[in-house]
């Protein structure tokens, strides 16, 4: 399958500070796929230069084929969808959908056709003359999204664009998101710093930090497989375990303690230690126990529940599967 839009060693510099180092990336036709990272890490920016509103200082952006670094924003087969909606406040839904069109001098008629589809695709029909005053939040993001898909564009760019809706509305929404994009088959490029988001909604992730793209790959192979100790504990918080030169991943809910493992083939097993509990919490009805292990490592374990038979500075004996254990490079983190 040839990719819809390729990033050859991207990098971007703002002053003296590199904020994007080597960026390689290959998006599918029709994929959803998650940039994912802490504020700070590039991937607006990366998202600015796909989108032509700042200019890669190294590197090539190739859409369908086609080298678009020299191409202006308004040219682009590509369209962006923002956090803060960025509505016409004096146009009416109608009008702001219609914008693009209009600029573009398609008749009217093509242009009230197109809205109402785009009204319909994201469940607002009926509300061509409300104002962006009269909308909520979720309404707003909605007719922002109808205003990035009205003129079919080949790739959408989204940049937190749930950031600003509260929880169970965010959540909702990304179940919307995900079922438009599915319906128009267009490749979807979602910027985010929230994991939960990205593992629920991509078909693949790229984990950034500093500049770089730490590790791409499916929700499974991120959470599962990490590649860095960066990856394992930005995405799910994973416990970083060292034992010598190596470097191991271990999820908390992949540790077996007391009783566990009673009844598992010890070839199985990875470890066993005898661990100092050193607090308890819950939380959302997951208890979390936190443990100093016999080299005085620190690891947390996390079980659904709301208590266990442990108290504070007693022993307990864990352990761990070899399969549940990942071998990362050690970046620090």
């Amino acid at each position: 399958m040839q990719s819809i839009l390729q990033l050859k060693n991207i990098e971007k510099s703002f002053g003296n500070t590199k904020v994007l180092n080597g960026i390689n990336l290959e998006i599918n036709p029709g994929e959803f796929i998650s940039i994912l990272g802490s504020s700070g890490c590039g991937k607006t920016t990366l998202l600015r230069l796909i989108a032509g509103l700042d200019n890669a200082d190294k590197g090539d952006i190739i859409l369908e084929g086609k080298r678009i670094n020299d191409i202006p924003a308004d040219k682009r087969a590509v369209n962006t969808v923002f956090q803060n909606y960025a509505l016409f406040p004096h146009m009416n839904v109608e009008d702001n959908i219609g914008y693009a069109l209009k600029l573009k001098k398609a008749p009217r008629k093509k242009i009230s056709e197109k809205v109402k589809e785009m009204l319909s695709l994201v469940q607002l029909d009926g509300y061509e003359k409300r104002m962006p005053s009269e909308l909520s939040g979720g309404q707003k993001q909605r007719i922002s999204m109808a205003r990035a898909l009205v003129a079919e564009p080949k790739v959408l760019l989204l940049d937190e664009p749930l950031g600003a809706l509260d929880l169970n509305l965010r959540r909702s929404m990304q179940k919307e998101l995900k079922d438009i994009q599915k319906k128009l088959g267009i490749s979807f490029i979602y910027i985010t710093h929230d994991q939960e988001e990205a593992l629920n909604m991509s078909d693949r992730i790229a984990v950034m930090h500093n500049g770089i793209l730490e590790q791409t790959g499916t929700s499974d192979i991120i959470y599962n497989r990490p590649a860095t100790s960066y990856v394992a504990n930005f995405v799910g918080g994973a416990n970083i375990l060292r034992y010598g030169e190596n470097t191991y991943a271990l999820r908390a809910e992949n540790i077996l303690m007391g009783d566990d493992f009673s009844s598992i083939n010890k070839d199985e097993l990875f470890s066993i230690d005898d661990a100092v509990v050193i607090e308890k919490s819950l939380l959302a009805g997951l208890l979390k126990v936190r443990l100093r292990l016999s080299d005085s490592q620190e690891i947390v374990s996390a079980r659904l529940g709301i208590d266990l038979p442990l108290e504070t500075g007693s022993h307990v004996t864990v352990a761990w599967k070899k399969d549940d254990v990942t071998e990362v490079r050690d970046n620090g983190i």
